[in-house]
């Protein structure tokens, strides 16, 4: 079993924000892998579905960004899940809209709900998909522009980075972190 899970704030105030982005692709995964439902469990939103071989569950925690680290522990120590079974899915100020970046390990990069999660299961040892929101504004206005929508004109990149960072994350159950890196890093590339 693997298990993915997209960053962000419950409650509609936080629904189109940049900080919830990482929301956004689980609700994609679940759709694209035709899991039925929502049920609230390990403080979370979860979502289960077959990925190919493999069963996946998808999880949107309802902690709030700084606590996710809390739904995260809960949901591996149910399933008994080790590190390689991890990916967490987020915004990223650094990253350019419509980017998207895996990794293998990482550290936090100064994001508060991955610093959680690192906390949380005590190693950077898992993967992480980042999805662009930047390019960051000065550090004192970091809160308000991650808590502030997305403009319209952003949108369509947004759109087509959160389709890519579903298609990786299933890459990732398929093939591994590698092959979806290799695939998935980087600017969309236009297809032939």
């Amino acid at each position: 079993m693997k298990l993915i899970v997209g960053l962000g704030n419950p409650g509609k105030r936080y629904a189109d924000t940049r900080h919830n982005v990482g929301w956004e692709v689980a609700e994609e995964l679940a759709s694209a892998i035709g899991a039925a439902s929502w049920r609230e469990k390990f403080d979370a939103a979860v979502a289960e579905a077959p990925c190919g071989a493999e069963k996946v569950a998808i999880l949107r925690p309802l902690t709030f960004m700084n606590h996710s680290g809390l739904a995260v522990r809960q949901a591996m120590d149910f399933w008994k899940l080790g590190l390689a079974d991890l990916l967490v899915v987020l915004d990223d100020m650094a990253l350019e809209v419509g980017r998207i970046r895996l990794r293998a390990e990482g550290s936090a990069g100064g994001h508060n709900g991955l610093e959680s999660v690192i906390a949380h299961v005590g190693s950077e040892q898992f993967a992480r998909l980042r999805l662009g929101i930047g390019p960051a504004p000065p550090v004192d206005e970091h809160v308000d522009f991650v808590l502030s929508p997305f403009a319209r004109s952003e949108r369509p990149a947004v759109e087509e980075a959160i389709r890519r960072a579903a298609d990786a994350a299933r890459c990732w159950v398929a093939d591994g972190p590698d092959a979806a890196m290799n695939r998935f890093n980087g600017p969309a590339k236009e297809e032939p």
